[in-house]
C-alpha cells in the first residue's frame, strides 16, 4: 500500500470539503512519532492539532481505554450516567483556579463548547447580542463561524453570518492596534452602535490561535472583566486552543 494509492482512494470516497494537510498516511505511531503505510518515520510536530499532549500510544493512556472497554463502551451519560464522567468533572472542578464553585460540562468539539456558552449567556442574560474579536476563532458551525473573525478560509462562500454578532479589533502591537485603540473600539461600538444592555456576552481567546499565537494583554483581559460587570454582560473565555498545555 502507497500514499499515492490511499489518496487517490480518499479522493474517490470522501468528500472535497475535508481537507488535509498532508498526503502521509499514518500506519502507526508511538511518542512523538509517526510512520506511514511506506514505513517512511517523521516526528510529529501536529500531534493531531495539538491534542495529543502525551504522546501517542502512551501506556497509562493505553491501559486506561482497555480497562473502559473492557468495562463498556458508550451509554451516552444524559441517558445512563457513570461515575467515570462524575469523577472527572469534580477533578476538573478542583484544578480550575478560584475560591469558588464550579461546575463542568463536557462536549464533543470546541464548536459546540463554545454555542453552548453563547446558548447559556443568552439565556441567563435574556438578550441576543454577542461581542468577539478580529483574529479570534471559534468554530466551523454558523455560530462558531459568526464569532471567529476571519472571513478567509471561514466565512467566504457560505453567505450570511448569525445576526447579533459584532467584531472589534484585537490589540496586536505587529499590526498597529494597541490596548487604548480596542478598548476605544468597544467603547465607541457601545455609544454609536449596539446598546450594552442588549449584550449576553463578549467572548475573547486569552491566546488567540488562528489568528497568530497573540497573547491577550493583562489589561484588556481586565477592562473586558470590568466592562462585563458594569453592563451584567457574560465574559466568555474561549480557550479551546490554549488550554491543557495545548
Amino acid at each position: 500500500m502507497s500514499n499515492a494509492t490511499l489518496a487517490s482512494r480518499r479522493n474517490d470516497a470522501i468528500a472535497r470539503g475535508v481537507g488535509v494537510m498532508t498526503q502521509v498516511y499514518a500506519e502507526r505511531a508511538s511518542n512523538a512519532e509517526i510512520w506511514d503505510v511506506e514505513g517512511k518515520r517523521y516526528i510529529d510536530f501536529a500531534a493531531g492539532i495539538a491534542v495529543v499532549n502525551t504522546g501517542h500510544c502512551h501506556p497509562k493512556v493505553m491501559a486506561a481505554v482497555e480497562e473502559q472497554l473492557g468495562q463498556f463502551t458508550h451509554t451516552c451519560h444524559q441517558v445512563v450516567p457513570y461515575e467515570n464522567y462524575v469523577r472527572l468533572a469534580e477533578r476538573l472542578n478542583d484544578l480550575v483556579p478560584g475560591d469558588f464553585a464550579k461546575k463542568t460540562c463536557f462536549v464533543t468539539t470546541g464548536a459546540e463548547a463554545v454555542e453552548n456558552a453563547i446558548k447559556v449567556a443568552r439565556c441567563y442574560t435574556d438578550r441576543p447580542a454577542v461581542v468577539a474579536f478580529g483574529g479570534g476563532f471559534h468554530g466551523r458551525t454558523y455560530m462558531g463561524m459568526s464569532l471567529t473573525g476571519k472571513v478567509r478560509p471561514y466565512k467566504k462562500g457560505f453567505g450570511a453570518m448569525m445576526p447579533d454578532v459584532y467584531h472589534v479589533p484585537f490589540p496586536v502591537g505587529l499590526h498597529g492596534i494597541s490596548v487604548d485603540e480596542s478598548e476605544a473600539a468597544i467603547e465607541q461600538l457601545f455609544r454609536a452602535t449596539l446598546d450594552p444592555n442588549r449584550v449576553a456576552a463578549v467572548i475573547v481567546e486569552p491566546v488567540q490561535g488562528e489568528g497568530g499565537f497573540y497573547q491577550a494583554p493583562v489589561e484588556l483581559m481586565r477592562f473586558i472583566r470590568n466592562l462585563c460587570d458594569e453592563h451584567g454582560i457574560v465574559m466568555i473565555a474561549d480557550e479551546v486552543q490554549t488550554g491543557f498545555a495545548r
